[in-house]
């Protein structure tokens, strides 16, 4: 096999899952809109779910095929990107102003799923098993319930205020409606493009790790990790820019949370995962950087920007310590 293969392989791969993730989540909305679900309902659980298929198929796929450390390294290395590098990136560009709602709700969420994956672990006996993945997922679904629940009282909250003041209620946006044949051929196309780009992905990251002659934890925290982050990045770096800080942060919290509570859960009651001893490392600095973040936030209410710049350090120190002492 060529060497540069795997690469433009990898590429291809990752074009493909974003690709199906757009399709899936295009025909999965039209769907959502034709039954009348609400557009916020929607942006949180079909559009949120979009972002994080990319993660899940290679996951699904490292794990069928017996690399665990790819599928663990993948949701660990995902949500470093997130945090580290693309809210990093979007707080230098414009400082994040943090919502009442992320701390009530998100971060502590998010410290929890921190918190569980090395407790997990151990417990476990560095084995990530169905009764985990099982819980991860009871954990993921009343979220989900909590979530839905606020963001409509929220939004009922609003139509009632402004009704009191003699103004219309704000109406649901249209979007893309398409035919119900079209919608389900999006939602099928999508999901198969997706599934195809999993196993493409993770295929070409298995012989780049081979020809590199480092682990596949290590590929699947850095290359695979960023590769299937791309949806987040763009979608929080164009937020930042046109100054939606509400945008840019709740995708990087929720995407966060999306992999570990329903991504991994998921993997783990599919196929348990063994744990490699040294991606105990990756999840306590995962779980520093998780309070790092809650920390940056709770100061001000706001991410500033030295603040992002000092992520996007942290991540550069992470980096040369998986290059110096993992390779």
């Amino acid at each position: 096999m060529s060497v540069v293969l795997p690469y433009l392989l990898l590429i291809v791969g990752f074009v493909v899952l974003i690709k199906g993730a757009d399709f899936f989540v295009d025909g999965a909305c039209s769907i959502a809109k034709k039954l009348r679900i609400p557009d916020i309902v929607v942006g949180l659980t079909v559009v949120a779910l979009g972002t994080s298929l990319p993660e899940l198929a290679v996951s699904l796929s490292a794990a069928a095929g017996g690399s665990s450390d790819m599928a663990l390294g993948n949701v660990v290395g995902s949500n470093l990107i997130n945090i580290l590098v693309i809210l990093g990136l979007s707080a230098a560009i414009l400082p994040l102003t943090v919502d009442k709602d992320m701390f009530r709700r998100d971060l502590p969420v998010l410290m929890v799923t921190a918190v569980a994956l090395p407790v997990m672990t151990l417990v476990g006996d560095y084995k990530i098993g169905r009764i985990s993945g099982a819980i991860l997922t009871a954990l993921f679904i009343g979220y989900i319930i909590l979530t839905v629940r606020s963001a409509l009282a929220y939004r009922n909250a609003e139509g009632a205020l402004a009704l009191s003041e003699g103004e219309a209620p704000g109406e649901e946006s249209e979007g893309k409606v398409l035919s119900w044949w079209l919608s389900i051929l999006f939602v099928v196309g999508g999901a198969a493009l997706i599934v195809f780009g999993g196993d493409l992905s993770v295929d070409a990251a298995t012989d780049i790790a081979l020809q590199l002659g480092v682990s596949e934890a290590v590929i699947g925290l850095t290359v695979v990790a960023l590769g299937t982050s791309l949806p987040e990045l763009v979608t929080s770096a164009v937020a930042a820019r046109k100054g939606n800080s509400d945008i840019a942060l709740g995708n990087v919290v929720g995407s966060c949370i999306f992999n570990v509570l329903f991504i991994l859960g998921t993997t783990a009651l599919v196929k348990p995962l063994n744990v490699a001893s040294g991606s105990l490392v990756d999840q306590l600095v995962l779980l520093g950087v998780c309070a790092y973040l809650f920390f940056t936030a709770y100061t001000g209410r706001k991410l500033k920007r030295w603040e992002g710049i000092s992520y996007l350090c942290i991540y550069g120190v992470y980096l040369a310590y998986l290059l110096i002492f993992t390779i």
